[in-house]
């Protein structure tokens, strides 16, 4: 069964590798991204009926703006995955400039309750869908050196439980952890160790799997991507 999916951060690592297994099994993708030149490019290569935008999701009339469009083409999304967030450079918490810090709370945070501000209320009337909030292991544990991060998943985690309460019976909200995965980001935390780790692509056809199996029964519930054998 074809789905429609919102996807935010669309344009790199998970959020790209997401958006291209979901394209290949036959799903439509409504995705955004900041970055213009990175999402013509995407928007060419997938093509109709796919949706692809340029956004920052910490703008909230760009993202009112975005979710219109999708909503007047494709309806409501079966799937809403927020995706798209930033790291910090890794530093003690008093060193980390607050521009840097101001951001990533901006779009990890902000650019959540953004897309839901404008997405959600189409799904809860017609009281059907799923929302996945990407948390992360350090949505759920902390880290030297990585305090601005772990304040946003904390954050993403609770907001996500305090979203399921309100949802009507029959919808799911979820704070998702993907596992540990190599991707810019990591590498912004971890530098080279992050090999080690399962990349994007090798990690998204589980995830696939796992994410578009959520519903009502996870509703609230803390849930990971099983790892990547």
């Amino acid at each position: 069964m074809n789905r429609h999916i919102v996807l935010t951060g669309v344009t790199r690592g998970l959020g790209r590798a997401l958006a291209e297994r979901l394209r290949e099994r036959g799903h439509t993708v409504s995705g955004c991204g900041r970055n213009r030149e990175q999402v013509a490019a995407l928007a060419t290569a997938f093509g109709p009926p796919h949706l692809l935008a340029a956004v920052d999701v910490a703008d909230d009339a760009a993202v009112a703006a975005w979710a219109r469009a999708v909503l007047a083409q494709h309806g409501p999304p079966d799937l809403l995955i927020n995706n798209a967030a930033l790291m910090n450079k890794p530093a003690p918490l008093w060193e980390v400039p607050r521009e840097e810090f101001d951001r990533l709370i901006a779009v990890n945070v902000i650019g959540v309750a953004n897309v839901i501000r404008h997405f959600v209320p189409a799904m809860v009337e017609r009281r059907q869908g799923v929302i996945v909030n990407l948390s992360s292991g350090w949505g759920r544990s902390t880290s030297a050196e990585a305090a601005p991060y772990c304040a946003s998943k904390h954050a993403i985690e609770g907001l996500t439980k305090a979203l399921a309460q309100e949802l009507p019976a029959g919808m799911a909200a979820v704070p998702l952890n993907p596992g540990v995965i190599d991707t810019d980001m990591l590498r912004i935390a971890w530098a080279e160790s992050a090999k080690s780790y399962p990349n994007a692509a090798t990690w998204s056809p589980g995830a696939v799997d796992y994410i578009l199996g959520l519903g009502p029964d996870d509703n609230g519930a803390s849930r990971s991507v099983p790892r990547s054998r």
